[in-house]
């Protein structure tokens, strides 16, 4: 089922059986993408929505020097660019950061449904919102963590995120990232990173082994994360230290 990890263990935001079969006769069948492509572009009409079934895409801004900054991680069972729907454009890029899977549905036929489908509506909406909240989260992360701090938050809401779709236990997860890319999220250089990695694993928290992350102890990584997960709006017992 395409949507199965669409709003999957959010408290309370499930799609009833009715919409849960419109969305899915709705989307296209699903197709491959390959990784490090730009998936819609800044500025360009957008028609429909995409909605990723499998890999990690992201959404990029970039400044006049070609320099990116990772503004958004999206995960299976995330539509990528739904804001778009009412916006008919994107102020970013929408990247692949891995080989995907994604399936997509036109923007005339989003219409027919929330037209008919008002709860369905609702939750569409949620969905942007809850990107908005890590958008808002992210910020504060860049603005007053610090280095640690900024890459332990990271990495700890990916472990729930995870989780909540099936990817993680809540402890240790595959994050086929690039140092680079994780930089990128983390608003640090290359090398600050691998620093940062060593110093959380020194001091018991994370360890990195290649695209393997283990939380050696969440407790305290949150605590250097000030992580709190209210933000995700998951299910209580998905959101306990």
């Amino acid at each position: 089922m395409k949507t199965e990890n669409f709003l999957r263990r959010r408290r309370g935001r499930q799609l009833d059986e009715v919409e849960r079969l419109a969305i899915e006769a709705a989307l296209s069948e699903p197709r491959r993408l390959a990784a490090r492509q730009t998936h819609v572009h800044r500025g360009v009409t957008v028609r429909e929505s995409t909605l990723l079934l499998d890999g990690l895409m992201g959404r990029y801004m970039i400044d006049r020097e070609g320099n990116r900054q990772l503004v958004a991680l999206h995960l299976p069972g995330d539509f990528v660019d739904l804001h778009a729907f009412p916006l008919q454009h994107l102020d970013h890029d929408v990247v692949t950061l891995t080989e995907v899977s994604i399936a997509t549905v036109e923007h005339s036929v989003l219409t027919s449904l929330t037209d008919a489908l008002p709860h369905l509506t609702r939750m569409l909406w949620f969905s942007t919102l809850l990107d908005a909240a890590m958008h808002r989260e992210w910020i504060f992360r860049l603005g007053r963590l610090d280095a640690a701090g900024r890459l332990a938050h990271f990495l700890c809401e990916t472990a729930l995120r995870l989780n909540a779709i099936d990817r993680s236990d809540g402890l240790r997860f595959e994050l086929p990232l690039t140092q680079r890319d994780i930089a990128e999220a983390c608003g640090l250089t290359n090398v600050h990173v691998s620093r940062v990695m060593r110093t959380l694993r020194t001091a018991g928290l994370f360890e990195v082994d290649g695209p393997r992350v283990t939380v050696l102890d969440r407790p305290a990584a949150w605590r250097v994360a000030q992580f709190n997960p209210q933000y995700l709006y998951l299910d209580d017992g998905d959101a306990t230290p």
